[in-house]
């Protein structure tokens, strides 16, 4: 303890200037009205509007990027570090979905018959099986990489379903990822949005 005399012209003030209030006067001062609802119509229109109110500042933070928003499936750095791998490259198996609609597109076209034989067995023969391949290919080794480079470059963190979120992500067409890219094809950041 330190025993020596404070001089009377200390420019520190002693105590904070005034006196502790009451805590009842506290109190009060917090207290706000409560604006209970009339009927159970209002409580659920109120709860309803809170809940969309939630739902469109967690749609803003998923979409800004904001990782306190996402699923618990899109969490953590390794799953970061697996869809920047994935969103910059440009992979076979990104094709798959709009492959497949020109596939359908090419069946329903009232070919003449002759022709139409030829298309079928074009698409049935050729076309489904290659790009079957194709995408198995593609997952598989975007599986396999994206395990192998996250167990490398991040020893702590466990790559258990990281695999296949990156093949997964892969299949997806770009511009309907989700969380949105943060990197173009060839590593660049993605400009913000004006």
């Amino acid at each position: 303890m330190d025993d020596t005399p404070v001089p009377a012209d200390d420019p520190k003030p002693q105590g904070k200037g005034r006196p502790t209030p009451k805590r009842r006067d506290a109190e009060s001062r917090r207290r706000q009205p409560v604006t209970a609802p009339k009927d159970r119509k209002e409580a659920y229109r109120a709860m309803r509007a809170k809940q969309a109110a939630e739902r469109e500042r967690a749609r803003k933070g998923m979409l800004a990027g904001d990782e306190r928003y996402f699923p618990i499936r899109d969490k953590g750095p390794a799953r970061k570090f697996a869809r920047d791998w994935v969103d910059s490259r440009r992979l076979p198996s990104q094709y798959f979905l709009p492959f497949s609609l020109v596939i359908l597109l090419a069946t329903w076209i009232p070919w003449p018959l002759e022709i139409r034989a030829q298309v079928l067995n074009v698409v049935i023969a050729v076309g489904w099986p290659i790009m079957m391949i194709g995408v198995l290919f593609t997952s598989v080794y975007v599986a396999w990489k994206v395990k192998k480079l996250v167990a490398e470059k991040m020893p702590d963190e466990s790559v258990r379903g990281v695999g296949f979120y990156a093949a997964m992500r892969a299949l997806q067409i770009r511009k309907l990822r989700f969380p949105p890219p943060s990197v173009l094809p060839g590593g660049k950041p993605v400009p913000p949005k004006k």
